[in-house]
């Protein structure tokens, strides 16, 4: 009779990583290379520039003073009873920067990092993730510029606007503009792979969904004026987010906060986030052939 002999294998390869899988554990050993992108990006941005870090203060500044001139004092477009109108703008532009640079900086991860890529293995999710921390910090800067403006109006120009007891709500605001930010543009990313005309679409889509969002108009108004396609606006879950922002820091003039609404926009964000890095990993496999 013949014996059946078992052959013992010392190694087995086999795939490790699931569709959806965001390793913290491995992130964790790679987390001095996030912290190198992060400075990288924070230090690079406005290298050889002339006025250098002080454009995070300029961008929304002006902005702001823009808006207020055009759909403010031409358009008449209310704030609020009691609001300013620059301070409105400002805390609109505040929360949008935030999600626009999440959104546009990691919107072209595969293209703008394919050298390094192709040369080396890391977690390949470490990059759009330094995107969205270093722009956690900008957000940070001008966050204190809001504050410094707000202050400056309830001391010297004795204007009744104050924060509310929704204000712990705030740190899970940043959470879902980041989450909603980093799912898009990483389903943005890996769709550039194949398809380089998105780069340009997301350029102008972004510009185009600011105008969507409520940045320079409260949900009120806008129902108030256009209530066949308000919906459209109302359920943008950036809209409610800078709403309730505007609630918590500017009041019920200003705003309004629906906590309903605020779960549906953690629920859309989780899922952004998770069908983006599902994508992200199935294109990262890849994508080095197409790109």
């Amino acid at each position: 009779m013949s014996k059946t002999i078992e052959d013992k294998w010392l190694y087995t390869i086999s795939p490790k990583r699931k569709l959806i899988d965001l390793n913290f554990q491995e992130i964790w050993r790679y987390k001095d290379l996030l912290l190198l992108f992060v400075k990288r990006d924070v230090v690079t941005l406005y290298k050889q520039t002339v006025l250098g870090p002080l454009w995070y203060f300029i961008q929304p500044l002006f902005t702001s003073v823009i808006f207020t001139v055009i759909f403010n004092n031409l358009a008449n477009i209310p704030t609020g009873d009691g609001v300013p109108s620059f301070l409105f703008n400002l805390a609109g532009i505040t929360s949008w920067n935030y999600f626009k640079e999440c959104l546009v900086g990691t919107s072209d991860t595969f293209k703008k990092n394919q050298g390094i890529f192709g040369k080396v293995y890391f977690p390949r999710v470490i990059m759009p993730l330094s995107t969205v921390v270093s722009n956690l910090l900008k957000f940070g800067i001008q966050l204190f510029v809001f504050i410094g403006f707000y202050l400056f109006y309830v001391f010297m120009r004795d204007v009744t606007v104050t924060p509310n007891s929704m204000m712990f709500l705030f740190p899970v605001l940043i959470l879902t503009m980041g989450l909603l930010g980093l799912g898009l543009g990483m389903i943005i990313s890996s769709m550039t792979t194949k398809y380089r005309d998105l780069n340009f679409l997301v350029q102008f889509g972004v510009q185009l969904l600011m105008y969507g969002s409520g940045v320079m108009y409260t949900v009120a108004y806008f129902k108030e004026k256009l209530p066949e396609i308000a919906w459209l606006v109302e359920w943008n879950p950036m809209t409610i987010i800078i709403e309730a922002f505007r609630y918590m820091a500017l009041g019920e003039n200003a705003g309004t906060i629906d906590l309903s609404k605020i779960v549906y926009v953690v629920i859309v964000s989780v899922v952004t986030f998770l069908i983006g890095l599902a994508i992200f990993n199935k294109t990262e496999k890849s994508f080095i052939d197409t790109i």
